[in-house]
């Protein structure tokens, strides 16, 4: 069975798209935390992040790396944390969140909710970096 994650990657979810290429996705988070908060993906599907491939592994971090930067120049009064947690979906994935503090960090927090226009407001003010 096909996790939630693996549906987006083949377009039977509908995300808001940040960055993606031929192994990599990164999408807004439907719940998240801050504004900003996006999920990295590999394409392919594998529950626990270590047991990813060394390559992909190294190229997920890679994509990650190239997202955060996007992150950045679009929150530039925020750092950007990264958050592997792996509890919540059975597909490895990675989080990258604007703080501008640690308890925007906190996972036990309220999750935000925005219209479909502001989620895709959000992803142009992110795509566009």
């Amino acid at each position: 069975m096909s996790s939630i994650f693996t549906k987006i990657v083949h377009g039977e979810i509908p995300s808001y798209k940040i960055a993606e290429d031929e192994n990599y996705l990164a999408f807004l988070d439907a719940m998240p935390l801050v504004e900003g908060h996006v999920l990295v993906i590999p394409k392919k599907e594998t529950d626990f992040i270590f047991d990813i491939e060394t390559e992909e592994y190294k190229g997920l971090w890679a994509f990650a790396q190239k997202v955060a930067k996007k992150l950045t120049a679009t929150y530039q009064d925020k750092r950007i944390a990264v958050a592997v947690l792996g509890l919540e979906v059975p597909h490895a994935h990675i989080h990258l969140v604007p703080i501008g503090k640690m308890e925007d960090l906190n996972f036990k927090n309220e999750r935000l909710k925005f219209s479909e226009e502001e989620y895709r407001e959000i992803q142009s003010k992110i795509s566009n970096h």
